[in-house]
């Protein structure tokens, strides 16, 4: 009896690869399912919003939407613009005018940004200096490039000279105003400390206040490539025969509403992937002096 007992007891006890009886099932790790899910689209929804994707797709969509409304040739909506782009495309007009207008902004900056930083850092070095040229600078900074377009083009010629010093002085202030303000915002105690320690002018100019000035110097020549973007479609409505900006004039004349759209389009194409690569060279030659890829806005 006892040993009936204990093997019924034995057997009484559950094993624990034994199935529980049905009715008595075990749950499913649903929460723990549904939790993932949520991280998951909570994820691709974080992607969506940090490349831009919802909100390049917001644009389109409303602009789709409003095209309804009107005529196509008078507000053509994405699908006319992108068939009135592919004209352009074929026939080479796009890309041609494209790279003349990369072609003169990228001159016209690097010509500016040669110019000014050296300017910047006299004004913020030399009290002489920042005392006689920074009211200029303070001056003509305000008046925008588009106001000197005819004296340029009555003393310069209608030629490339006048488009590119267009740029080049639109470019100019913005870039001294940062490195001036690099120069200035630097601790005086360290160059004291540089000086005690017997180091020349030179030395430190070329290892204190440049490695100090970087940042300032990088964002003020980053923004003045936007400038010279602004400047460059002034310049080519009213003195070239070349460029987005001439195909945005002229395309009027033939009420193609789509083909201005699409030099539009690619000229915001053109800064956006500019301004780009220009960030990766910082990121990468200019680490050490504090220039990262953070992508935070007005950076």
């Amino acid at each position: 009896m006892a040993e009936a007992i204990a093997g019924g007891v034995l057997t009484a006890k559950k094993s624990p690869l034994t199935v529980p009886p049905s009715g008595r099932e075990r749950p499913r790790p649903k929460a723990g399912l549904k939790q993932a899910t949520l991280a998951k689209v909570r994820a691709v929804i974080k992607f969506l919003l940090d490349s831009g994707i919802i909100s390049w797709g917001l644009l389109f969509a409303g602009w789709g939407v409003i095209a309804l409304f009107y005529d196509p040739t008078f507000f053509p909506g994405p699908i006319e613009t992108v068939q009135g782009a592919w004209e352009l495309i074929l026939d080479g007009t796009l890309l041609k005018f494209s790279l003349v207008s990369l072609y003169r902004v990228f001159k016209g900056w690097v010509i500016g940004s040669i110019i000014a930083v050296p300017i910047g850092l006299l004004i913020g070095r030399i009290r002489l200096v920042k005392q006689l040229v920074e009211p200029l600078v303070d001056y003509f900074r305000f008046i925008p490039a588009i106001a000197f377009l005819t004296l340029f083009i009555m003393w310069f010629g209608v030629g490339e000279r006048s488009k590119v010093l267009l740029i080049v002085y639109n470019t100019c202030f913005i870039v001294i105003v940062n490195t001036a303000s690099g120069v200035l915002s630097i601790d005086q105690r360290r160059i004291q400390a540089a000086r005690t320690l017997g180091a020349s002018e030179l030395k430190i100019v070329l290892h204190v206040l440049l490695p100090e000035c970087i940042p300032h110097i990088f964002t003020g020549v980053r923004l003045g490539l936007g400038s010279a973007f602004t400047s460059i479609i002034a310049a080519e409505m009213l003195a070239a025969k070349e460029g987005l900006g001439y195909l945005i004039f002229t395309s009027r004349l033939y009420f193609r509403i789509d083909w201005i759209m699409s030099g539009i389009i690619m000229l915001g194409l053109l800064g956006y992937f500019t301004d780009r690569v220009f960030r990766a060279f910082g990121r990468v030659a200019l680490k050490r002096y504090g220039i990262s890829d953070i992508k935070e806005f007005g950076q």
